[in-house]
């Protein structure tokens, strides 16, 4: 599991998944969530602005991000 700590009240996906090493790039991670590799909270997600909080889970190539503060 990888944890991202908040600096701000959110962070967006992309953002989030760029900082977790999943993703290269904003376009890599744009094509990750656009082919729904990218669970939030169990649900699947297409949106790269989605903005994550404190408490949320993301799961994309089975590795687990938590946002916390």
């Amino acid at each position: 599991m990888t944890e991202i700590k908040l600096r701000d009240e959110y962070i967006k996906l992309g953002q989030a998944l760029k900082a977790a090493g999943i993703a290269e790039s904003g376009v890599d991670a744009k094509y990750k969530i656009l082919e729904g590799q990218v669970l939030i909270n169990g649900e699947k997600e297409f949106q790269r602005g989605k903005k994550l909080f404190e408490g949320d889970e993301v799961i994309c190539e089975e590795i687990m991000i938590k946002i916390t503060r």
